[in-house]
Parts: structure tokens; C-alpha cells; sequence
């Protein structure tokens, strides 16, 4: 009889115990998370000024605006890999959920709502969205699921763009409704409450994205990613599952959509776009796939480039070099292009794959089994 046999690999990864690393293994990734968090924390408070990275001293303005933007994309990577990099689901239509919540919160605070209420409500009505739509695009697998996601996402951004019911601002986006944002959260005075509430988030998201994926369910996600057909087999619901992963992360998305509006004081249509997602799924990539903090470092990566590289042409660094070379290197998505095939090419697993391989060229110190 074979199928114990088959089944044996996909017990293993769901309901096996995990071999439990050492204490100083397990309190090493959380010191060296909260050293990075206090550096981000405190990063108003440093005049140190990195050329050609950030527009001035890492403590102005506009230095803490690129960085929030950065963290709020790092945060929505995050989002992403759950559903993509953990659970294998291919999903193009992921900034609809970015979207959703960045519209949805200013429109409800177009309504009276403050924007402490309206950030939740946006949310919670998103998941509801998340769960309808997904509860049909996960009946359909690969290609078919992308497809579908697709469509939404298109469905609506076509929407916004045509905005019939007149509520979107159409081409032009919807301009931050200020009324509803708290004193604390207003004006360039008080960018760094906004750095900070970016901050908040990205934090938020890690840990929820950790706490899940480290739990059963997220054992399970892992197993559906490599045989979907073998977890169903050991009697699971795949589709429950993945329903979860799917609405988990559109819920943390729209969270990032909400603190995305505050940081550009407004909604444009470009968020709901499939470039968008298309953006994402580099970011994640970029940072390695199924692996969180890969997936945050390549976010906040992606977005520092993204920004500041279409200010290279004017910054005078590429000041005497041929026309046709200063024209092209002037150009984000080429750059950005590059650098993305040159990494897949000498290193796949991504930016933490490189991290896994010079840790695993420093001597450890110890002899024999490493188990």
C-alpha cells in the first residue's frame, strides 16, 4: 500500500514538532529586530547626511518623508508575503486591497468620521471585500487564481480612473480629506509623528505576519505552497486555509493603504494599478520570498530606490557622462531593472539569500553535527 507512504512528507511539515533552536539562536533575530527598530525610532534625532540616498540630513523633512514611504511599502511587502511567499498563492490583484483602504478611509472621513475611526472601519469593510472575492478566486488554482485577481483589481481601477459616481477625483485622486486627521498627524511640523505612525506599522505588520506564519496554520500554508493535493489528502481544507492567509493579508494591505494616504495626503489611482502589484511582487522577490524580513527589507528598499533614483539626473552625479548613458541611467524602472536580473542571476534567493550564504561561510566555531 503506497498511500502512507506518499502522505508521509506532508504529515511531517504540518504536524511534526519543529526542532526547537537553542535560546541564544531564538533571542538573536529579536535583539537585532529591536536594535533596528530603535535606530528607525530614533532616526528624527540624526543629523548624519548619506549622499545620493536620502535629499538631507537623515533628520529633515524630506529624508523622514522618503523613509516612511519606505517603511509603509516595506510593511505592505510583508502583507504580500504572506499570501505569495508562504502560502504560494500568485495573487496580481493585491493593490486592490492597498487601494481599498487608502480611498475607503478618506472617503469615510469625507463622511464626518475621524480618521482614528475611519483607519478601522476602512479595514474591517476591506476584509469583508477580501472574504467575498476571495472566497471565489481561491476556488480556481495558478494561473487561473492570478487571472481572476487580475481582473479584479483592473475591474476596479477602472473604476477609479472613470469614477462615475463621482467620489474617486477620477485621474486627479482624492485629496486628503485634512479635516478628519488629528492635529498631531498634520503639516510639515509633524512629520515625525507621521515617520513614526509609518514606523508603527511595519512593526505591527512583522509581528502579526511572524506570530501567524510561525503558528500551525501558517505550517499549514507552507505545505499547501508545495503539494496542495497532499495536505487535502491528510484530510484538511486547503481552501479555508488559504482563504485565511488571502484575507489576513489584504487586511494588513489596507492597513497600509490608510497610513499610505496620510504620508501623500491623498489617493491616486496608480496604487490600485497592476504595476502596483507587479511592484510588489518585485519587492518581495528583491527581499526573498517566505522570509518576512527579506520581504520588509525589500520593500523598503525598492521604495528608497524608487524615489530618489528620478532624482539622480537632476543631483549632478551623473554630470559628464555620455548623453545617451545619462538618459538612461536618469530612468528609475531601467536602474531598478538591472539591478532586480543582476540579482536573481548571482544571487535567487533574494537579499536574505545572500545573508544566509555569508553566515554560513563564517566559521561557527563547533565540530561535528550541526543538527
Amino acid at each position: 500500500m503506497s498511500a502512507p507512504t506518499d502522505t508521509t512528507p506532508a504529515r511531517t511539515a504540518v504536524e511534526a514538532p519543529v526542532h526547537q533552536p537553542s535560546r541564544g539562536r531564538r533571542l538573536g533575530p529579536v535583539v537585532l529586530g529591536a536594535v533596528v527598530v530603535a535606530l528607525l525610532a530614533a532616526a528624527p534625532f540624526i543629523g548624519i547626511s548619506v549622499p545620493g540616498v536620502l535629499p538631507g540630513p537623515v533628520s529633515s523633512a524630506g529624508s523622514l518623508q522618503v523613509i516612511a514611504i519606505g517603511l509603509v511599502l516595506a510593511g505592505v511587502a510583508v502583507s504580500y508575503d504572506i499570501i505569495f511567499g508562504y502560502t504560494g498563492l500568485l495573487s496580481f490583484g493585491h493593490a486592490l486591497y492597498v487601494a481599498l483602504g487608502a480611498y475607503g478611509t478618506n472617503l469615510l472621513m469625507e463622511q464626518g468620521l475621524p480618521y482614528v475611526i475611519a483607519v478601522p472601519t476602512a479595514v474591517a469593510l476591506t476584509v469583508l471585500v477580501a472574504v467575498l472575492l476571495g472566497g471565489v478566486a481561491l476556488r480556481a488554482r495558478g494561473v487561473a487564481f492570478a487571472m481572476v485577481t487580475l481582473a479584479y483589481a483592473e475591474v476596479f481601477s477602472i473604476l477609479l480612473l472613470a469614477d462615475p459616481l463621482r467620489v474617486s477625483g477620477g485621474e486627479e485622486g482624492f485629496a486628503l480629506v485634512s479635516d478628519g486627521v488629528p492635529d498631531l498627524l498634520r503639516g510639515v511640523v509633524n512629520i515625525r509623528n507621521r515617520y513614526w505612525l509609518a514606523l508603527a506599522f511595519v512593526v505591527l505588520a512583522y509581528v502579526v505576519a511572524k506570530v501567524v506564519t510561525s503558528s500551525r496554520a501558517g505550517r499549514v500554508w507552507e505545505a499547501i505552497r508545495e503539494n496542495e493535493d497532499r495536505v487535502e489528502l491528510l484530510g484538511l481544507k486547503p481552501l479555508g486555509f488559504k482563504l485565511t492567509s488571502f484575507v489576513l493579508g489584504c487586511g494588513l494591505a489596507a492597513l497600509g493603504g490608510a497610513v499610505h494616504l496620510l504620508l501623500v495626503r491623498g489617493a491616486n489611482p496608480s496604487i490600485a494599478s497592476a504595476n502596483f502589484t507587479l511592484a510588489l511582487l518585485v519587492m518581495v522577490v528583491l527581499g526573498g520570498a517566505g522570509r518576512l524580513w527579506g520581504a520588509a527589507l525589500g520593500g523598503l528598499v525598492y521604495g528608497l530606490l524608487d524615489l530618489r533614483l528620478s532624482a539622480l539626473s537632476s543631483s549632478g552625479l551623473l554630470d559628464g557622462l555620455p548623453g545617451w548613458m545619462e538618459g538612461i541611467l536618469s530612468e528609475p524602472l531601467f536602474v531598478l531593472g538591472t539591478l532586480f536580473v543582476l540579482l536573481m542571476l548571482f544571487a535567487p534567493g533574494g537579499l536574505a539569500g545572500i545573508t544566509d550564504r555569508l553566515r554560513a561561510a563564517l566559521p561557527t566555531g563547533r565540530s561535528g553535527s550541526t543538527r
